[in-house]
């Protein structure tokens, strides 16, 4: 670099408005222009370092950011609040990177938004409930990702069932992380969905890693502009607990309507106590569930068995309401149009009360005393000689059984 080169440098360096210094590895100030000495005064004699100028809730940070210049030749921004030329402590961003030798550090300090003490009270109060959140409830994951996809908040309990540590993936952008994660991988979410989260919209899905199950709740963050976009919040809590326990309910309740269909079939068993007679006692209360489980079982029985008769026992029925009564007259009506004849028998006084209140016809409805008449109706009928047809009038030009075809 020629010396005229040099002398332009120095000039710009020394009038540059921005906030200039020159470092050494350690992180002792060796050169600072002319607006930085204004504003930090005589504290910046040389070898000063910027952590023993800065507020001491910042020199962590600083540190911090020291460590990670010695480690890349990327550049590192952090902000730190220096103690001015009055003593008082200036919030400043900075952003530095180490020199091509590696044996200094050159930044730039940029004033930034002051945050007052009530402010920065309620700022770290609510960094206290997030972090308490984190450390005390057994099931959650916390995350955050910058607008660039970075991710700049990872912790909760409920890592180490995964296999990570509490701020493992810091640092890591999950666009390079899940880049190559397949589609349909069912267990971890591929970087093309994720880029679709920071639409601004809150989003919630279920998802399953390693044999557990989660409830994925994501929020936007907002920037400092205060529109969406500054990055984006998850919450993940373990709900396989719950989800074991759903599928044990419902383990149970399956299990119990097999049981209550035993029952219900146990209950209205029907028997063939002849050939082409059946019949089906009745006990207890009988309800609409019932009398429709009654009709899908007994017509069906009726077809397999080719039956003549179905005998409905309803000596052990002491109730039945309107709304059964008048199933019962749809179930004869049913079987008739089958082919067969329904008898009725044994009816209680009170149901044949509720029966004939209804208004219904009960003209074609066959009844009998108890079972045993309605075995002897039965049998006596498929066994008399003359058995005229079941609508009881003959075709036309057929002969009546007994006696001589018309002439």
């Amino acid at each position: 670099m020629s010396v005229a080169s040099n002398a332009l440098f120095a000039e710009y360096f020394a009038s540059c408005p921005e906030l200039l210094f020159v470092a050494s590895a350690g992180g002792g100030l060796l050169h600072e222009n002319e607006a930085l000495r204004e504003v930090i005064g005589p504290a910046s004699a040389e070898g000063t370092t910027l952590a023993e100028l800065a507020h001491p809730e910042d020199r962590a940070a600083i540190l911090d950011a020291w460590a990670k210049l010695e480690q890349a030749d990327e550049p590192v921004c952090f902000r730190v609040r220096l103690r001015d030329a009055r003593g008082a402590y200036r919030s400043l961003s900075c952003n530095a990177k180490r020199s091509p030798d590696r044996s200094a550090v050159f930044g730039a300090l940029r004033p930034t938004p002051e945050i007052d003490d009530k402010e920065l009270t309620t700022l770290r109060n609510k960094a206290r409930i997030l972090d308490s959140i984190a450390e005390h409830v057994d099931n959650i994951v916390l995350w955050g990702l910058d607008s660039e996809g970075t991710c700049f908040y990872h912790d909760g309990k409920a890592l180490e069932r995964v296999g990570l540590k509490p701020g493992q993936l810091v640092g890591a952008n999950w666009f390079e992380l899940y880049a190559n994660q397949p589609e349909a991988s069912g267990t971890e979410i591929p970087a093309s969905e994720m880029r679709k989260w920071f639409d601004g919209a809150v989003r919630r899905f279920r998802s399953d890693t390693l044999g557990l199950y989660w409830d994925n709740w994501l929020t936007p963050l907002r920037g400092e502009d205060g529109e969406a976009g500054g990055g984006l919040l998850g919450m993940v809590f373990d709900i396989s607990e719950s989800k074991r326990t759903e599928k044990e309910l419902r383990a149970q309740l399956q299990q119990i309507e097999a049981q209550q269909k035993v029952i219900r079939d146990l209950s209205t068993p029907i028997i063939e106590v002849w050939d082409g007679v059946l019949t089906l006692p009745m006990v207890g209360t009988v309800d609409s569930v019932r009398t429709a489980d009654v009709m899908d079982s007994l017509l069906s029985k009726i077809v397999e068995k080719q039956a003549r008769f179905a005998i409905l026992d309803l000596t052990g029925v002491e109730v039945v309401d309107t709304k059964v009564a008048s199933h019962l007259i749809e179930l004869i009506t049913a079987i008739r149009l089958l082919g067969a004849d329904g008898i009725v028998a044994g009816i209680k006084p009170n149901v044949a009360q509720t029966m004939v209140a209804l208004g219904l016809d009960l003209s074609q409805l066959t009844t009998q005393r108890n079972l045993r008449a309605a075995l002897q109706h039965a049998i006596r009928s498929m066994t008399r000689p003359e058995n005229p047809p079941r609508n009881g009038a003959a075709t036309a030009g057929a002969a009546t059984p007994g006696l001589p075809a018309p002439g």
